[in-house]
Formats: C-alpha cells, sequence, structure tokens
C-alpha cells in the first residue's frame, strides 16, 4: 500500500487521505463532513467541492484502497520479490495502520465496495495459484475455485480481527511483533500443513461419496434410501 503522509499532497488528495484516517478509526456514520475538514485544513465547502457528498468522498476512498490493495497483492505473486516484500511490510505496519483500518471497515460493509474489492483479491488469488502450480510451487487443488476463496479469507482474517489476534499474544494489535511472530508458524502450515496422513481427507471423500446421488432404495440402513418415501396408494 502506499503512504497516506505526505507533505506535498494536493487538496483533493490531503481530504481523502484525512477521510480514509477517519472513516477507518471511527466509522463512516460516526464521522462528518466538518470532521474531515478540520483533520484536512480546508472549509467543509472545499470538501463539498471536490467530493460532492459525504458519499462520493467514501466512493474516493474505497477506490483508493482497492487500488492500494491489488497493488500489494500482485507483489505477493512474484516469487522472487516476496520475501523482500513481507520484510518491507513487517517494517511498515504503523505507517499502513490507517489504511488497513479502513480495509477492515470496508470488508465488513454491505455496500457494493466490499464485494467488488472481495472478488477482486479472490481473482488475484486465482490467478496467484495457477501461476504457483504451474511453477511447481504449488500443488494441485482439486478445486481451485473454493481454494482460492478460502485462501483469501484467510489472508483479510488479520486485518478484520487483528485487536483479538493481538490480544491474544498480549499486544495492541497486529503490531510489528505480533506480525513477526505468526510469519514462521503461518508459513509452516502452508508448507507442511496439519495432519501427519490423509486418514481425514480419505474419511471425508468416502463420507461424501455415500452421502451423494439418488437413493438405492436398499433399506432403512442404506445412507442413499429416502428417509421419507411417498405413501403406498391406497388401494
Amino acid at each position: 500500500m502506499r503512504s497516506i503522509a505526505s507533505d506535498d499532497l494536493t487538496t483533493r488528495a490531503r481530504i481523502r487521505d484525512a477521510a480514509i484516517v477517519l472513516f477507518g478509526r471511527d466509522g463512516f456514520a460516526a464521522t462528518s463532513v466538518r470532521a474531515v475538514a478540520t483533520a484536512a485544513g480546508v472549509s467543509p465547502a472545499l470538501v463539498l467541492h471536490h467530493f460532492g457528498s459525504k458519499d462520493e468522498l467514501r466512493a474516493a476512498c474505497d477506490e483508493f484502497i482497492v487500488d492500494a490493495v491489488m497493488g500489494h497483492n500482485d507483489e505477493l505473486g512474484i516469487v522472487a520479490d516476496s520475501a523482500a516484500t513481507m520484510q518491507k511490510w513487517l517494517a511498515d505496519v504503523d505507517q499502513f495502520r490507517p489504511q488497513l483500518d479502513y480495509l477492515a471497515r470496508m470488508l465488513t460493509d454491505d455496500g457494493p465496495g466490499a464485494d467488488r474489492l472481495f472478488d477482486l483479491l479472490v481473482e488475484s488469488t486465482t490467478q496467484m495459484i495457477r501461476g504457483q502450480v504451474a511453477a511447481g510451487i504449488m500443488r494441485e487443488t482439486p478445486d481451485l475455485e473454493v481454494t482460492a476463496l478460502y485462501l483469501t479469507t484467510y489472508g483479510i482474517v488479520p486485518v478484520i480481527l487483528g485487536r483479538q489476534i493481538g490480544r491474544r499474544m498480549g499486544a495492541d494489535g497486529m503490531t510489528v511483533d505480533v506480525i513477526r511472530r505468526s510469519t514462521l508458524p503461518i508459513l509452516d502450515l502452508y508448507t507442511h500443513g496439519l495432519y501427519t496422513d490423509d486418514r481425514f481427507l480419505v474419511a471425508a471423500r468416502e463420507a461424501l461419496d455415500r452421502t451423494s446421488g439418488p437413493s438405492s432404495g436398499k433399506g432403512d440402513n442404506d445412507p442413499h434410501q429416502d428417509p421419507d418415501p411417498p405413501a403406498a396408494p391406497a388401494s
């Protein structure tokens, strides 16, 4: 993500960045145009001159965050640069705090911005998996769409539940120390998995196979038997 702090931002960018900080910290409903104007060092009339309304200002903030996140997400797909990218995130987590707070608010909202961002993240993750499978870095997956969906979900959980994760580690949110402590266990989980053999995978596959398909009509103990068959016609 790009840094918000800058001395040479345009007036429009200063207003947008002030809104990102306040919307992310306090929420959209609790933040007034006047509060954004004060934080940006401009008048409320100038905010409305540049953005028209608070809703349009929010849309501009959403667009900025989407562009910032997708830019970083693309970096993660470049395997040769992944270590440097992760080191940069660890070093700059405090600098990106306002954007991360806004991102958490955005992803838990019911608005179209949240849907668009989530869909873009899933699409980007899908492309990343395809590329890394082709490069021999990842294994083939039985259902690419579902794998990408859950991998994306796992990836944004620390953004949304950062306070709870930090609290469990004795910190105030997703601090640098929390992220550093989390890095190796998460990569170990993705690299080696959890189970020492495939007994649960085999059991799940067999259970799904037994509970799918039409009724066989073989009796009460058959998993395909309709538990409530239609009554026989009256004679």
